[in-house]
């Protein structure tokens, strides 16, 4: 996204697009997590014990937990939890697509300001 900053493109249109695109991305977890759970159980590549310890931090935190799907690492997990535990889709939308747009609008703010 920032190389085609550099190259001229329409600041909005690159923000519209990263923070789609990462979101989108971020449903696709959501999906797995709601609708292949019970596979990965039967096939053991997931523990109960896992989820249930997962659950716990999800309901401790619950919603503010996914305003960090943005984070490299811990973000992708985080949505394919909120996937196991059936969350809100509508609210996991909206959410997770702030969480992105906050991102990449940071990303672009620090990018003009430097350039």
């Amino acid at each position: 996204m920032l190389y085609y900053k550099s190259e001229g493109l329409n600041t909005f249109l690159l923000l519209v697009f990263a923070t789609t695109g990462n979101t989108l991305g971020s449903v696709i977890n959501y999906f797995l997590g709601k609708y292949g759970t019970s596979w990965a159980m039967k096939k053991k590549y997931i523990k109960p014990l896992h989820v249930n310890k997962a659950k716990g931090y999800f309901d401790r935190f619950g919603s503010f937990a996914l305003l960090l799907a943005w984070t490299p690492i811990i973000g992708d997990p985080i949505t394919f939890v909120a996937g196991i535990l059936r969350y809100n889709f509508w609210k996991f939308l909206v959410l997770v697509f702030i969480s992105k747009l906050f991102r990449y609008a940071f990303l672009l703010f620090i990018f003009n300001a430097l350039t």
